[in-house]
């Protein structure tokens, strides 16, 4: 006798996640449409932090953007300062001494290992890790020390100036990087023991949020998130600049384009910045870190309170900014997210006539339900935290 078995009845639920999740960072929202636990659709709202990054800019001289910048990706807020610095350097048409370009590159790369110990920290503790994430939070701080020992600042640096940086490298900086990257390597190694054989952790990560590399590249994804499809496209290799065409390292890439392979992308990312600044301490050349321009470098404080002149000089940059000439340019570098870019227009003036930026968890946030269709609720919160969104970069 055959006997069926009676269907039971389907409903399609809409529910909000967030902004108030502990997990969405207080600006994004989840608009949710699920049967039962799976998720058929997610309309995502990435939210106001009202700063008005570009407008404030506009009001602002050349130099007094720098600090805004800082807060664009405040977890990488020296790649930032670079990429701006160089964006109004292209439109003056300059080139920074040499060893100021090594030490952008140097201070670009401990930026990006702080940005992705964030992340895969973050991540691995939200995943129930929290071992991992305590242990990245210890090689993070490392790598904040001495950031604060090159720039003064822990957090909103404002190191780069127009024209080249605001100090050069401390004394025993070689000795401090070699005591820190043996401390941090031995950490990620203990990470790696953890998590590489952990059943729970892999079967969390694995096979979700996948994405084609021809859905990564329709969006416009960059960073660790195409290349963990395995799109060989890293701005620092494509379009090289300052001097990274003389550094020796490798692109990691990842197989599925799933979460798996976005957190073994940023932490392979980690050895080799680490082996880039290793280089370039190497090859550090000596000089000055400044051009000596005086209608473009602010003159050294000592200067500007013990001779009239450089009060004057000090006076008419801050007061009338530098004057960059008409013209529009657009300049990227690679963020820790992606490709970072700054498309400014000046108009002859002491200020920027327009400043937008092409924001690269921004974009990575257009195609997250791209990534999420069919997965759990559950799976939200992992693959949200790989897109690794930063709700500076978001603002619009």
């Amino acid at each position: 006798m055959k006997t069926t078995v009676k269907e039971l009845p389907g409903e399609t639920m809409e529910l909000q996640m967030g902004p108030s999740h502990p997990a969405t960072h207080g600006t994004i929202k989840f608009n949710l449409k699920l049967e039962g636990e799976k998720v058929l659709d997610c309309d995502v709202e990435v939210g106001f932090l009202h700063r008005g990054f570009a407008k404030s800019c506009e009001q602002a001289i050349w130099t007094q953007v720098i600090p805004y910048t800082d807060r664009l990706n405040y977890a990488s807020p020296l790649i930032n300062n670079v990429g701006y610095a160089m964006a109004v350097e292209k439109l003056l048409g300059i080139e920074t001494p040499p060893r100021c370009r090594f030490i952008r590159v140097i201070v670009s790369e401990l930026s990006r290992i702080f940005d992705h110990l964030t992340c895969c920290g973050m991540s691995a503790s939200e995943l129930g890790a929290i071992t991992v994430g305590f242990y990245m939070m210890e090689a993070r701080e490392l790598i904040m020390r001495i950031v604060e020992a090159v720039t003064g600042a822990r957090l909103t640096v404002t190191y780069v100036r127009i024209g080249g940086l605001k100090h050069d490298l401390p004394h025993d900086f070689d000795d401090q990087v070699g005591r820190a990257f043996e401390k941090v390597r031995r950490i990620l190694a203990d990470c790696d023991r953890l998590l590489s054989r952990n059943r729970i952790f892999i079967d969390r990560v694995s096979n979700v949020g996948v994405i084609s590399k021809e859905t990564a590249l329709a969006y416009g994804l960059t960073g660790p998130l195409l290349r963990a499809t395995g799109v060989s496209y890293d701005v620092r290799k494509a379009d090289p600049y300052l001097v990274y065409n003389q550094m020796e390292f490798e692109v990691p890439l990842g197989v599925k384009g799933d979460n798996y392979d976005r957190f073994v992308v940023r932490i392979q990312e980690i050895e080799q910045s680490m082996r880039i600044v290793e280089q370039a301490l190497k090859r550090l050349p000596p000089g000055p870190i400044m051009l000596e321009d005086p209608r473009i470098a602010l003159p050294e404080k000592e200067k500007v309170y013990n001779s009239i002149e450089g009060l004057m000089n000090h006076f008419k940059l801050i007061m009338e900014g530098i004057k960059v000439p008409p013209g529009e340019v657009y300049f990227a570098v690679e963020g820790g997210n992606g490709e970072l870019g700054f498309y400014i227009v000046s108009d002859g003036g002491g200020r920027p006539y327009r400043i937008r930026v092409r924001p690269p968890s921004f974009i990575g946030m257009s195609a997250f339900h791209e990534m999420i269709k069919g997965h759990m609720v559950a799976d939200i919160v992992p693959t949200f935290g790989m897109i690794n969104m930063i709700g500076g970069e978001c603002d619009r």
